[in-house]
């Protein structure tokens, strides 16, 4: 086993974490915040938008398995990346789509995938990922952890994840464990 670690932030990290948690290959998904400048950030901090870090969530992977491109094809496909700061009716820094890259390959592997994905349909929106090197990755608190699965019923799981993991098993069923 090859194992990789990467931090993403596609939006609020109970979706990504429960997106990524269904593919083959991911052996850890945990949410957290990185980016920001304040230590020991908290959720209440985070969702304050002052600290500077995103929601997201650190992804350990078997690259034997799955390989790093699997993982952005399916990060990619299941945000918005062309917006800054936003993802559907989360707003705010703290929701930015952002790459925290672990090794200086996953960074060139990122950099190329953007650019690829901007050089293939000229006429859309550019991809607005940030790629930066992870600094410091801190996990979110414990009710954060599995939320989707352990609130089903949740108004935001239903209308918000929902949709997002169906599009996912609909669009990736080949990446799916």
């Amino acid at each position: 086993m090859t194992k990789q670690t990467i931090v993403l932030g596609g939006g609020c990290f109970w979706c990504t974490e429960a997106v990524f948690k269904m593919l083959k290959g991911i052996t850890s998904v945990l949410p957290g915040y990185a980016g920001g400048t304040t230590p020991n950030p908290t959720y209440e901090s985070v969702c304050g938008g002052n600290t500077g870090h995103a929601e997201v969530v650190e992804v350990e992977y078997d690259a034997d398995m799955i390989k790093l491109e699997g993982i952005l094809t399916v990060f990619f496909g299941s945000h918005d990346p062309t917006t800054v700061n936003r993802q559907g009716n989360d707003v705010g820094t703290q929701y930015r789509s952002v790459i925290f890259y672990t090794t200086e390959l996953q960074k060139e592997i990122c950099e190329k995938f953007i650019s690829d994905i901007n050089s293939s349909n000229e006429m859309g929106k550019p991809v607005a990922t940030e790629v930066q090197p992870l600094q410091k990755f801190f996990v979110a608190e414990d009710y954060h952890k599995d939320y989707f699965a352990n609130n089903p019923g949740n108004p935001y799981c239903e209308v918000v994840i929902n949709p997002k993991l169906e599009k996912v098993v609909a669009k990736y069923a080949e990446l799916l464990k």
